[in-house]
Formats: C-alpha cells, structure tokens, sequence
C-alpha cells in the first residue's frame, strides 16, 4: 500500500484531532448541570451558592462542605456569641486589657489583613472600632423594636468611646498565634471584611476540593470559580442592584451588570438593609470614624476585585470617603475597580469598571 502525502496525512490528524475535541466537549455537556441552594446561619445573611455539577449528589458534596466551613468561620468571626472550646473574637474582646488570647490561624490571618489595608487605605475601615459601633448597633436595634422611641446614640458617649479605637493597640503574636488588645476599653468589630474575607478562604478551599463552576453569594459579596459551563457564557453576570428599589420588587431593580470571569470578586455597601430611622430621618450602619455618624456620600458602592476580602473591605473604604477622595483611592490601587451609586441614582465608575460593564450582551455572551 502506498503511502499517503505528508499533507494528506496531517489533514487527517487535523481532522481526527477536531473530532476528537468536539466529541470531548460533548461529552462535558450534559454531566454539567445547573443547580442551587442556600442557608441562612452564618454571619447574618443569606449564603446562596449556584453551582455546575454533573448530578445534584455531586453538588450536594460540594454544598456541605461550602456549608460546614462557613459555619466554622461564621464561628471564629463571632464578635456577640461564646462556643464552648473555641477561642474567638469574642474572646478577644473579653480579655482586653487582661492577656493576649491564643487563637486559629484563620484568625491571626484576618486581623494581620485587615491592619494591613487599613494602613494601606488611609485608615478610613477600622476593626478596632467596636466601642463605637457596639454603641450604634445598641441604639439600632433598640430602634428597631420599639420605633416610636428611636433615639441617636449621644455624641459624649460616642466621643468617648472613640478615644480606645487604636489599632496599632492590637498586638498579633504571630510566633505564639496571640492577639492582645493593649486597651481594656477596646474592641474588635471585623464586620466590614470578615464575610468577605470568610467567602474567599472557602471559595479557594472548594475550588482546591475539585469544584470546576460554581459562584458563592455571601449577602452583598459574590466570589466567581472557574466559568458557566452552559455551553452559552463565558463570564458570570452579576446585578448592581438599585438601592432605591426592593429587591424584592418586580420592576427592573438593577442599575447595570458586571461580567467577571473566574476567581472574581463583587462587594457591595450600603446603608439601605442594616438602619433604623430617628424623627423621619435613616440612620444605617456604616460609620465614619471621623464624625463618628453614618456616612452619607452614597446610596451603595460597588468593588470588583479578585479577592473576596479585598472587595468587601475596599466597598466599605470607598464608601465612608468623598466622591474626589474616594475615586483617586479606588484608581490608584491596582486590580481595584468600583461603582458609586450617587444620592441622586446617577452611577460613576471607574474605566476598568466600564470595561467590565460592557462588551457583552444581556446573557453575557461577549459581544464581536
């Protein structure tokens, strides 16, 4: 038998080679299906995770072990509750001024995080402010479940509550895996960056575990692993929500979406869930450490960032500073971008946040 020209038979590989990843990517298709599930146990929202699998028992695995993880950070994050054989923040702050507490990495891990973009940031997202967010979270929930008799936290208690928020008064014993807080009147409140911060450590675990698709959905942060196998995207697509709409609500509640691919991040702050009102007027939850009052520059702002901690952190940052301040901040870090929702409605972002907003049509499906 002959044989065949050199040309011939790389066409042939060529063509064996095509069929051979078509029938690959067949095959893929209809192990990976779409599903979905939710808690509500940890940190105060709602954990919703979507996810491609090749059968609902496969996703279950990866649910539980999302579940479990959340509920054991949810747990060491804790700065209200006590659990028995576990040293948390909660521990901390009740050994203020007495000893340096020893406790798990993911701890240590955190508050080193946080110290670190706090300096880095100009000081604005401060974990050692608990003394005064204690006292709003007080007069918050107090307003909340009796309204006729709201009141503001007075500004004395307030002011003197802010005299014991130095975070370089928050020693970390990386060696003997120790936090001490040197100020027996100071406490941690880490609810700025310990949602997000807890999203990433699990998103990274469960990506490590063999999830190939999947988006985790922590209240206002959202972490991307790997892309949509739908056979239809290449990117996920995530709504800014309109903080003057219900989400609830069947009009369209979205003012845009961002189209981030995978190990992609999505936070956002505002002060239109967590709030009490006082004599007609909305008091939320985000407190300049400044006028110690809540901030009122913006209706929300939004981060995209590839880290999950780094997005929560810098929404809250972006959030308590000036649009001039706020702007050249979020530009001048690298991998950083953001939306700001104005007072008015009307949205600002940032050149690389406009990029992640377009390009693509409303499935998105990048636009050629």
């Amino acid at each position: 038998m002959k044989k065949p020209p050199a040309k011939f038979a790389v066409t042939v590989a060529v063509i064996l080679l095509a069929s051979t990843a078509f029938l690959v990517l067949r095959s893929l298709e209809p192990r990976c299906k779409k599903y979905t599930d939710s808690f509500f146990d940890t940190f105060d929202t709602v954990v919703t995770v979507v996810a491609y699998t090749k059968d609902r028992q496969e996703f279950d695995m990866y649910f539980q072990k999302i579940h479990s993880r959340f509920q054991e950070l949810h747990r060491l994050y804790d700065i209200y509750n006590t659990y028995e054989g576990i040293n948390n923040i909660k521990t901390i702050n009740d050994n203020a001024g007495v000893k340096p507490v020893k406790v798990n990495k993911e701890i240590i891990d955190l508050i080193l995080f946080a110290k670190d973009w706090y300096k880095r940031t100009g000081g604005k997202t401060n974990i050692a402010m608990g003394s005064v967010l204690r006292i709003w979270h007080d007069y918050r929930e107090r307003g909340q479940d009796d309204p006729a008799n709201a009141k503001l936290p007075p500004m004395e208690a307030l002011l003197e509550a802010a005299k014991h928020t130095d975070i370089d008064k928050v020693i970390v014993d990386t060696e003997n895996s120790t936090v001490y807080l040197a100020d027996k009147e100071m406490s941690l409140d880490v609810g700025a960056v310990a949602k997000g911060y807890a999203t990433e450590i699990v998103a990274r675990e469960i990506a490590a575990a063999g999830l190939k698709s999947g988006m985790i959905s922590s209240g206002g942060n959202i972490r991307t692993i790997g892309t949509p196998l739908d056979g239809r995207r290449e990117r996920w697509s995530v709504g800014i929500h309109d903080p003057r709409k219900s989400i609830f609500s069947e009009e369209d509640s979205l003012l845009g979406i961002v189209y981030v691919g995978d190990g992609f991040s999505v936070a956002t702050s505002g002060g239109y869930q967590r709030y009490y009102i006082v004599d007609d007027k909305v008091y939320h939850h985000l407190i300049d450490p400044k006028t110690l009052m809540p901030a009122n520059y913006y209706l929300a702002v939004t981060v995209v960032a590839q880290d999950a901690g780094v997005a929560d952190f810098m929404s809250t940052t972006l959030f308590l500073l000036p649009y001039d301040k706020s702007r050249s901040l979020a530009e001048s870090l690298d991998g950083v971008e953001a939306a700001w929702v104005m007072p008015d409605g009307s949205v600002e972002v940032t050149d690389g946040m406009k990029a992640l907003m377009g390009g693509h049509d409303a499935s998105g499906t990048k636009q050629r």
